[in-house]
């Protein structure tokens, strides 16, 4: 969605009497809308209540009005009608109604009508009426664009291009005056096809989920004393989940906490404790990979070889050796059948999973090929180099260039949101180099004020840790910009020090460091301690020891590690 708001595929509900969103169908029969009182006369959204006491210190309306919702939202909209008439309070009013079905059948006139006749907070004469009440610090005129914005994007799904470009002049312009959106909004009139539009808009048109997308946006600028926020109880049971999850200080249960019971995870059950030592490689490892089933681990390093290694078990599958240099990255394929590796000999290497054979050598570099990425696809992949020619460029399976982003900077490394949003490139200095990867267009370029060693984005698409030689890591939002959390306690210097994200829920941080002095292990292979943190509070959770010439962390999920 277009709208400077958070995207979402969740719509107000269903058109059931007491719900609070979707229609199956595009209107809605009279007699089943929304918040109608029987009795005709509606105080934001409820009728008289039959008694004042709270419940247990809470509002009793309030708890009423989310459970009307909530009992309507499961299906159950005989017992939702039930506990309105037997407690005195509506869900909403009509007016919320209207601008609900205006909304999701397109009918903008009507829509901005309702929104005309709006009040701020405080204004209890007129929302005492039934009318629509802002939220406090709601602003009309965005509200406004979103809905003009929406009609701007359906006219160009239609191929009513003179109406769109009119709404674009006289209706988007007078409002918004941002004019890298506004000359955004006027190139996707170029879009030669209704695919084209909605891959660039980011839109799934007026038949997708595109109307109920908006409905939720625009709901959370009215006040939920008249319109609930969509599925309200199921909100608040989720913050009520991550709130024990956050609080939990050993979190290492992948599983949903129980309602039934307080959340607690047992100190004991958390990995502290070396399982596996491997020491096949004759010389550093650089780089450790799962595969995305968690059957098998790729390592690389230099010895010049990638050891693919069977999990559990961690008997050796194939000694990828055919490498003329040292191999600093490993990326699997979706469907882990095909791996790459990126070889300081200048070559990227495609592998064959199941027999070890090298499916194809790509040359096309003057420096080490640094990271590789795979595209949502599985059919091609981008390859990060430090050659300033071609240092990020889109390869499909037979070795052919599919695209060049073509830029100044040597990329180190990459990473690529699973959602297939963002590419994300790591220069040689202090920047990250973001991109719009559907679009392949570029987004912007963050500098962090310290060398950056490795990047690694979360599983929920939006935030980036990086690792940094300063020994800070940061969590970086994606939308919004800017660094969000930051992690101490590790310390940074001459090697390549990775950090992950990893755990229960994503819950850890975990990163190599190159600490003060060094301990002998067996074989003479130095241990570094490996720092564990909490991810979204940055407190120091618990030091490990791991092997290697410098420890760099990155866990494997699938064993709940």
């Amino acid at each position: 969605m277009l709208a400077d708001a958070d995207e979402s595929g969740t719509t107000n509900g269903s058109s059931r009497t007491y719900t609070n969103g979707k229609s199956s169908q595009r209107s809605q029969a009279a007699g089943t809308t929304n918040g109608t009182s029987k009795s005709g006369a509606s105080k934001n959204g409820a009728s008289k209540p039959r008694t004042a006491e709270k419940y247990f210190n809470h509002d009793r309306e309030e708890v009423t009005r989310i459970l009307i919702q909530a009992l309507s939202d499961m299906g159950y909209h005989s017992a939702a009608q039930n506990v309105s008439e037997s407690s005195g309070y509506e869900l909403e009013n009509p007016t919320v109604a209207s601008f609900r079905t205006a909304i999701l059948e397109g009918d903008w006139v009507k829509a901005e009508k309702i929104l005309d006749a709006t009040v701020s907070p405080g204004e209890s004469d007129k929302s005492s009426n039934g009318g629509l009440v802002l939220a406090t610090g709601a602003d009309r005129d965005v509200m406004r664009f979103w809905i003009r914005q929406q009609k701007y994007l359906e006219l160009l799904e239609r191929k009513e291009e003179n109406k769109a470009l009119m709404v674009l002049q006289k209706e988007i312009s007078a409002l918004y005056q941002d004019k890298h959106k506004l000359q955004f909004l006027a190139t996707l009139m170029m879009c030669s096809n209704e695919g084209e539009l909605r891959l660039k808009a980011g839109w799934d048109g007026a038949n997708g989920r595109s109307r109920h997308t908006l409905l939720s946006e625009l709901s959370k600028c009215i006040s939920p004393s008249v319109m609930l926020p969509e599925h309200r109880l199921a909100d608040l049971l989720d913050q009520v989940k991550e709130s024990q999850i956050t609080g939990c200080l050993w979190h290492s249960n992948g599983e949903a906490p129980s309602l039934y019971s307080d959340h607690i995870c047992n100190k004991h059950d958390f990995p502290t404790e070396t399982v596996f030592e491997l020491d096949d490689h004759a010389g550093e490892v650089w780089q450790v990979a799962f595969s995305h089933d968690g059957t098998k681990l790729a390592s690389c390093g230099g010895d010049k070889q990638v050891i693919i290694w069977e999990v559990p078990s961690f008997k050796i599958l194939h000694a990828l050796s055919d490498h003329g240099d040292g191999v600093g990255n490993v990326a699997w394929s979706w469907d882990d059948s095909m791996l790459v590796s990126c070889c300081r000999d200048r070559y990227a290497r495609l592998w064959d999973v199941k027999t070890g054979q090298c499916l194809r050598g790509l040359y096309h570099y003057e420096e080490p090929v640094s990271s590789c990425v795979w595209a949502p696809d599985n059919k091609s992949f981008i390859i990060g180099s430090l050659d300033r020619v071609g240092s990020l460029v889109q390869w499909n399976l037979a070795g052919e260039k599919i695209h060049d982003w073509k830029g100044p900077q040597r990329v180190e490394e990459l990473a690529l949101s699973p959602d297939g949003r963002f590419l994300v490139a790591m220069d040689c200095a202090k920047n990250i180099h973001v991109y719009n990867f559907r679009t392949r267009e570029f987004e912007y370029k963050l500098d962090l004020k310290s060398r950056l060693t490795s990047l690694s984005i979360s599983e929920n698409s939006r935030h980036l840790l990086v690792n940094q030689t300063n020994g800070v890591a940061q969590l970086v939002d994606l939308v919004l910009r800017k660094p969000v959390q930051q992690y101490t306690g590790h310390t940074g210097g001459e090697f390549v020090i990775r950090a992950s994200l990893g755990g229960a829920h994503e819950m850890f941080v975990i990163s190599g460091s190159e600490v003060r002095g060094a301990i002998r292990f067996p074989g003479a292979r130095r241990m570094r301690n490996c720092l564990l943190r909490a991810a979204m509070t940055g407190r120091l959770k618990s030091g490990l020891m791991i092997h290697g010439g410098a420890a760099n962390g990155n866990w494997q999920r699938q064993l709940g590690v």
